[in-house]
């Protein structure tokens, strides 16, 4: 048995009902920052998240585990069998038959923008709550403490791009915007999809936000063409969308690379292996500009202002 085998199995016997289970195959799945790993038992099978070294610096697992048993009851997210909040372990029921996107899946598998919508739509429209408010520039203020302390440079122009954003900072604010349970981070490879319907995992980042957030994020980590945005928007939305609606989601697909640009520093100063960090985040921030200085994204802007 690998130790990445001994440490899952020690992690799923803390479970209760999985002390002496009788384990048929351990099989290690993605993940940027955590050790996920699907456990193939006799009669089931459960993924067994083990958290990150260091993610605890800017995850709360606490919330984490209030909000996934809370997606769990939105029907979009797998049952929560068990969580630690000091460790943040997680054990969960797997999805059967299920492919795990990603940007080509996105691309390839007909309907898969729709389904993302209308699973977007149904969590947003659960009348759940989640703990924990996600708010765009505080947490850039909380990154950028924690990336203070860590040695590390920002990309040339960071602080002119945030300072560029804050007319739009104070536009949101001074819009009665809807606010819901939002996943805050869609990832491709957080949308388990069935080819009837998708699943949404992982809330680590999750809280209460404009639910647009969450589709024009999406839109961005699938790298999504302008009829692929067409589609999901008409699917979440079930009818056309407004101007200023179309305007939120293209303002949060710059925003969202703002703040993940940090993100993407504080793994590379963590000297995490999963990729290119530093790549990760200059990639993120170059098309965040390219956006914001696109004059079409000021008719956005304009466009939100007056609806």
């Amino acid at each position: 048995m690998t130790e990445h085998a001994k440490i899952v199995m020690q992690a799923l016997r803390k479970a209760p009902g999985f002390k002496n289970v009788e384990v048929k195959s351990i099989t290690r799945l993605g993940g940027l920052t955590n050790l996920v790993h699907r456990v193939d038992i006799k009669d089931r099978s459960v993924i067994v998240r083990i958290a990150g070294s260091g993610t605890d610096e800017y995850i709360d697992r606490g919330i984490e585990l209030h909000n996934a048993k809370a997606a769990a009851k939105a029907g979009v997210s797998p049952n929560v069998i068990f969580g630690e909040t000091i460790t943040g372990l997680m054990i969960s029921e797997t999805v059967p038959d299920i492919e795990t996107m990603t940007p080509e899946h996105f691309k390839l598998r007909k309907g898969s923008p729709a389904r993302a919508g209308n699973a977007l739509a149904r969590l947003h429209n659960s009348g759940e709550s989640f703990e924990f408010q996600f708010e765009l520039f505080s947490m850039i203020d909380e990154y950028l403490k924690i990336l203070s302390t860590k040695d590390v440079d920002l990309p040339n122009g960071y602080y002119d791009v945030v300072a560029a954003a804050e007319p739009i900072k104070h536009i949101l604010s001074e819009k009665d915007l809807p606010i819901a349970p939002c996943h805050c981070d869609p990832l491709c490879e957080n949308f388990l999809d069935t080819g009837k319907i998708m699943w949404i995992v992982d809330w680590e980042y999750s809280g209460m936000n404009d639910p647009l957030w969450d589709v024009g994020d999406l839109s961005v980590e699938a790298g999504m063409d302008a009829e692929q945005d067409a589609e999901l928007m008409r699917a979440y939305f079930g009818r056309e969308p407004t101007a200023a609606e179309t305007g939120r989601m293209i303002i949060y697909k710059a925003l969202c690379d703002l703040l993940w640009t940090l993100w993407g520093l504080i793994q590379h100063a963590d000297e995490n292996p999963a990729e290119d960090f530093w790549a990760y985040a200059i990639g993120r921030f170059d098309r965040c500009k390219t956006l914001m200085q696109d004059p079409e994204f000021n008719d956005h802007i304009k466009a939100v202002q007056n609806g």
